[in-house]
């Protein structure tokens, strides 16, 4: 499909979701044809960095407006010619309320010039296209930063600047942009817990393209931007059966198997989490300031939600810039990631029903620049809560000043068994008492037969597997899978904030995974799973400190923590999974102790879960409000 931005405009605004439904009224030729009639447009504009490298970026104005205006800018690595429909959306909105609004390809990426570095050198290039806005004659000197997904990523290190024309920022589904961030070292969503997501090897394999077509460096524009119109440069490539191929093995190989050249994949699957590598490029990491207001767009079935909070905490409280901190809001809804527009009445994710979970996104967003860029102090409200987030289970949204909201108090839940809990079927339970002496739980896990993950949070998968809240029970009805389940709830229970987990472990082999799941058990026994986690043992002391198990020792374990809002009814069950496997997810330990994603043959581990005298298992849970749900259970709780 080779059309300009402006068709292709057309034709998504019949496709926006409910919450835009003004936009549905429009013809592909009558959205074009108002867009040509609101707009000035400047197509395929190389803006020059400092080292010379032009940036193609399509610049749509009121038209003749001569300013000055508040600009929006939406960085993308992806083409913006055939796909996006947020963009094309809030562009046409933009310009509508008297904005510009600027579509920049990053560096290396279709018409622009350059080397394409994942996130797209924000530092450097993102600094110098504010510089270059605010310099512009019609520009008021303010600029607002938008997008979801990478278009987000990208401002994350952006706002460690501080430039001066930076007013305000939109980050919308952001993980992928932190590095290091208090008690997360995900690096980009690279990891959780240490262990390599296969996620990053299906998108680069679609985003990264080091032999791609390029246009002569010394083109006339007036040909860039014709050329533009009918000749995306975007590569075709053969369409890959990610399903099959994600097994591939050595996974370091997953891409060259298929005859990619070496590229970012080849860099990043070679370091580990504490490799010095991960800070030269344009992650943003806690040992940065924070200079920009932001309003972030968070979503609990995200590919990360622990670490974008994290964030937001570490920007509210850094004081780098004490207006900029004092300004940071996150909205926090029930969908996956960047699909913020689908919420509404009657909303449904995966398979669960969440009821009327309808926000205003454009409102918000609109809202919020106006307020920045536009100077209209009336715009955003000064009681508008600092963390808007929707409680799952309870199906509403609630609001907070902070996060964890106040007023949360952990209680623990002891993991217990007769030394049985393998599957549904088993003997597990959660309980308030920690157990006194019972048999530790043994399960045998074989990478070659790993746990199929099920939902949960994700995105950009190559359809490996669907992201959402799915059930759980043909997962839990393996044997290689512990399930420990609460009694029935005698009212409902509300937890907001970090679910952590605790693990004693022993194994049979060096190394090995512990993955922790977290469900809400319906009274017709559906398992709806609310948070995942996972972690590698041989970084249980640090990342930068990896240390290999001694067969039969016992360890203490402390995964990554899970963030999650959810209510579990009267009736409902609170439910922990633990296994050590959750694939295609995260990628499969092969249990020998070595590099593990450059091998390809795996061993078995016998792994055992104690739960008994000064080795105890438990969870963590911040409970909101009374936790008088729990205390009524009377000591042993229900089995599954």
């Amino acid at each position: 499909m080779k059309n300009d931005l402006l068709a292709v405009l057309a034709a998504l605004l019949l496709t926006v979701p409910a919450t835009a439904q003004d936009y549905l009224k429009y013809t592909p030729a009558a959205a074009e044809a108002e867009m040509r009639s609101m707009a000035d447009i400047d197509s395929a504009v190389l803006v020059p960095m400092r080292d010379g490298i032009g940036l193609s970026s399509d610049i749509y104005r009121p038209k003749g407006a001569k300013g000055p205006l508040p600009t929006i800018l939406w960085r993308t690595p992806y083409n913006s010619q055939v796909y996006r429909p947020h963009s094309v959306m809030l562009a046409l909105e933009a310009v509508k309320r008297g904005y510009a609004f600027i579509i920049q390809s990053e560096r290396g990426r279709y018409f622009s010039q350059g080397k394409y570095q994942i996130l797209g050198y924000p530092q450097t290039d993102g600094y110098d296209m504010l510089t270059w806005i605010a310099k512009q004659p019609w520009s008021n000197g303010k600029v607002g930063t938008l997008g979801c997904s990478s278009p987000a990523e990208w401002q994350l290190a952006l706002a460690a600047q501080n430039h001066p024309a930076h007013a305000a920022m939109i980050p919308m589904g952001a993980g992928a942009g932190i590095g290091d961030v208090g008690r997360f070292h995900e690096q980009g969503n690279w990891y959780t817990g240490g262990v390599t997501r296969s996620q990053f090897a299906v998108w680069l394999y679609d985003t990264d393209n080091p032999l791609r077509a390029e246009l002569p460096n010394d083109i006339d524009p007036k040909y860039r931007a014709r050329v533009a119109r009918y000749n995306d440069l975007d590569a075709h490539k053969p369409a890959v059966d990610w399903k099959t191929q994600i097994k591939h093995l050595p996974f370091s190989e997953v891409l060259s198997s298929l005859g990619e050249p070496p590229a970012t994949f080849e860099q990043f699957i070679n370091r580990t989490p504490a490799d010095p590598a991960w800070h030269e490029g344009g992650l943003y990491h806690d040992t940065m300031g924070w200079g920009v207001p932001a309003l972030w767009f968070n979503s609990w079935y995200d590919v990360s939600m622990g670490p974008n909070m994290e964030l937001f905490n570490h920007a509210r409280t850094v004081n780098s810039d004490r207006e900029a901190s004092a300004n940071q809001y996150a909205v926090i809804a029930p969908t996956n990631h960047c699909e913020f527009w689908k919420v509404g009445p009657n909303f449904v994710n995966g398979e669960r029903p969440m009821g009327d979970a309808s926000f205003d996104v454009n409102g918000a967003i609109f809202s919020w620049f106006d307020y920045w860029l536009k100077g209209d102090k009336t715009a955003w409200k000064s009681d508008t809560p600092h963390v808007r987030y929707f409680e799952m289970g309870a199906n509403q949204w609630k609001s907070s000043q902070s996060w964890p909201p106040a007023g949360a108090k952990s209680i623990k839940l002891y993991l217990h068994s007769d030394g049985h809990a393998n599957s549904l079927n088993g003997d597990g339970r959660l309980d308030l008492d920690p157990p006194a002496m019972e048999a530790p739980d043994r399960y045998r896990y074989d990478p070659m037969n790993p746990v199929q993950t099920a939902g949960g949070g994700d995105c950009c998968n190559g359809g490996t597997f669907k992201p959402g809240a799915f059930d759980q029970r043909a997962v839990e009805a393996r044997n290689d899978v512990l399930v420990y389940t609460s009694a029935p709830l005698a009212s409902p229970l509300d937890i907001s904030g970090d679910v952590e987990a605790m693990l004693a472990v022993q194994s049979s082999v060096k190394d090995t995974d512990f993955a922790v799941k977290l469900v809400d058990v319906a009274p017709d026994g559906t398992a709806w799973i609310l948070a995942d986690t996972i972690i590698r043992a041989r970084y249980r002391n640090g990342f930068d400190r990896p240390e290999m198990m001694r067969p039969g020792a016992t360890y203490m374990i402390h995964p990554t923590p899970m963030t999650i809002a959810n209510r579990f009814e009267t009736g409902h069950r609170i439910r922990i999974e633990v296994t050590s496997s959750n694939f295609p997810k995260f990628v499969r330990n092969l249990n020998t102790g070595g590099p593990n994603e450059s091998e390809r043959i795996g061993i078995a581990a016998d792994n055992d879960i104690l739960h008994s005298g000064t080795a105890l298992s438990y969870i963590t849970l911040p409970v909101m409000g009374s936790s008088g749900a729990l205390s009524k259970q009377g000591g042993r709780a229900a089995s599954n």
